[in-house]
């Protein structure tokens, strides 16, 4: 299989002018470009560059860079969902400098990570139920639309990894009111809130680019409502799970 590792650095024309030197061969022709030029497209899209078919130790890796500010905004908004629906499921990280808000950051993705699953997830469900759920965000989203391929690819993910997954949300869980651990029964038992001002809370507490999305998907054009307000309707709104899933 191939390894994939993801590089946050502070300063990406200098990672990469180093990388170019000890690591020419990594890169395809964009070498030619320098390293400026090759950051400037790394903030395309997902704001990641990557090196892949690397050899390395005898196996294949691919390596994608990113810069530190790039990560944190797609950990807190959801920005694009691509470094952060990864970082939604167990990787090991490998050496992680001092930084505060990074730090915050990545908890704020699993805490939105819990959320946007309890909107799509009837009132009562298993812990494999949550897990499947949160790593399917990044792929389908509701738990009851994955079939066929994207069905298997998630349980392949979740299945061998629950103990890793408790380990990543023990913490969130453990602090969350409509979770309750059955330590005897060594299962999760949640019981969510489906009202109206349950529903209202938890997408309030989504990130901004996911309330955006929802807000356009519900607000006709032409209609000039705030945030909160067409929130509070899909709050309101039967499907409202579906909304989430749509956003």
């Amino acid at each position: 299989n191939m390894l994939d590792f993801v590089f946050a650095v502070d300063d990406a024309v200098s990672w990469h002018m180093t990388n170019l030197l000890k690591n020419r061969s990594h890169y395809s022709f964009l070498k030619f470009f320098g390293p400026k030029k090759i950051t400037t497209i790394q903030r395309y899209g997902a704001g990641i560059y990557y090196n892949t078919l690397v050899p390395c130790n005898g196996r294949m890796i691919k390596y994608g860079v990113i810069s530190t500010d790039a990560l944190i905004e797609d950990l807190f908004h959801w920005k694009t969902l691509y470094v952060a629906g990864r970082l939604q499921k167990p990787v090991k990280i490998l050496a992680q400098n001092e930084n505060s808000k990074l730090q915050a950051a990545l908890v704020s993705n699993l805490k939105s990570a819990v959320t946007a699953a309890f909107l799509m997830l009837p009132e009562s469900f298993s812990e494999e139920d949550l897990y499947m759920q949160i790593a399917g965000l990044s792929y389908s989203g509701d738990f009851r639309m994955i079939i066929g391929e994207d069905k298997s690819k998630v349980q392949n993910i979740v299945k061998p990894n629950v103990a890793h997954f408790q380990k990543l949300y023990s913490n969130i869980l453990q602090d969350c009111p409509q979770v309750v651990y059955k330590h005897h029964l060594g299962r999760l038992e949640a019981s969510i809130d489906k009202s109206p001002e349950g529903q209202f809370t938890q997408l309030m507490a989504l990130p901004k680019t996911l309330q955006q999305k929802i807000t356009a998907l519900v607000n006709p054009p032409g209609k000039n409502r705030d945030v909160e307000e067409i929130l509070l309707q899909v709050a309101h709104d039967p499907d409202c799970g579906f909304v989430v899933n749509q956003g």
